[in-house]
């Protein structure tokens, strides 16, 4: 297999998915926003390249970068919280120009269930998206964009709430009070099936579709991080009594699933 894969993002989920391919067979080519982190990337036998993207602009390499894939994985967050916001359809905008220039064909782009916005009941990549956030209104406006684009495939993910070996909500909810929505289902995956899932697209070559990436177990908020702060010797968090009327959304994996594939990872520590 000699793929060429590039992976805009090297973060948290993008670094080990880097790896992760390179053991797969695939030659991959990744980006970081910080140069001490150049020879981190070349360690790990990922191309290396220093990209920025902003909502003036790309800096960096970015045609070095798109010149040598096949295929895109543009793993960025929207950064709309805090002082130093952007654009994030903006940032995309330019991003797409880049890649009209270049010979890559397919795209991954991760979104988030953030799309459903304040959905209640069961909700699936068929469902309308009704974003609330200001992320989710941005993550919208981007999916339409790739979607719309005639030079380039691209399939949508959209992850719930990402977990993994270093990294739980409840480490952020511990002990605080007050909080609304503990009668909500959770909407979790693992870093593993996130993994799996971006696998499982480029090797079945699932183009032009859009998959939820969520396991398929759905607590309610209070009682999984009860369970989850009591397991790691936490303060758990406490939540208000609401009415019983409003039930919270729980995010269906429908494509992926109906495709015969499985998440493997439980969101049980």
């Amino acid at each position: 297999m000699s793929e060429s894969i590039g992976i805009l993002g090297c973060g948290w989920l993008g670094f080990p998915l880097a790896k992760k391919l390179i053991e797969d067979g695939y030659t991959v080519h990744g980006t970081t926003t910080s140069s001490d982190k150049l020879e981190v990337l070349e360690n790990e036998g990922i191309t290396a390249f220093e990209v920025n993207l902003s909502e003036k602009g790309i800096q960096g390499n970015i045609e070095g970068f798109l010149s040598n894939i096949d295929t895109l994985i543009i793993n960025v967050p929207p950064k709309l919280r805090g002082k130093h916001t952007e654009s994030f359809v903006e940032k995309m905008k330019f991003l797409i120009e880049e890649i009209r220039k270049s010979h890559v064909s397919n795209v991954i782009f991760v979104s988030s269930t953030a799309v459903y916005g304040n959905a209640e009941g069961e909700v699936s990549e068929e469902s309308p998206t009704r974003p609330t956030t200001e992320s989710g209104k941005q993550l919208v406006e981007c999916e339409a964009m790739f979607r719309n684009e005639a030079n380039f495939k691209t399939t949508i993910i959209r992850f719930g709430g990402l977990i993994g070996p270093d990294r739980h909500p409840v480490t952020t909810l511990s002990g605080r009070e007050h909080l609304c929505g503990g009668s909500n289902p959770i909407n979790l995956i693992h870093l593993h099936d996130c993994i799996h899932l971006i696998q499982t697209i480029l090797e079945h070559g699932y183009w032009g579709e859009i998959f939820n990436g969520v396991y398929p177990h759905h607590p309610k908020k209070q009682v999984y991080y009860f369970e989850e702060a009591q397991k790691r010797g936490l303060p758990a968090p406490t939540y208000k009594m609401e009415p019983s009327d409003k039930k919270g959304k729980v995010v269906l994996s429908k494509n992926y699933l109906e495709k015969a594939h499985v998440f493997t990872t439980s969101i049980i520590s």
